[in-house]
C-alpha cells in the first residue's frame, strides 16, 4: 500500500512540473491540424480523380 500512496504522490509532484499550453496555443495548433488535414485530403483527392481518369484512358 505504501507504493501506490508514493506513486500517486510523486505523480501529483509531476504533474505540477507540467507546463500546461494556453488557450491560445491549443486554439492555434487545432487550426494547423484542420488546414493541414484539409489540404492533404485536396491534395490525395486529386491525386485519385487523375490517376483513375488516367486509368480509364487507358482502358478505352
Amino acid at each position: 500500500m505504501a507504493k501506490i500512496t508514493q506513486f500517486f504522490r510523486e505523480s501529483k509532484a509531476e504533474l505540477k512540473k507540467v507546463v500546461w499550453p494556453t488557450k491560445e496555443d491549443v486554439l492555434s495548433s487545432i487550426r494547423v491540424v484542420i488546414i493541414s488535414t484539409l489540404v492533404i485530403a485536396i491534395v490525395l483527392g486529386l491525386l485519385d480523380f487523375g490517376f483513375t481518369e488516367a486509368f480509364r484512358a487507358i482502358m478505352k
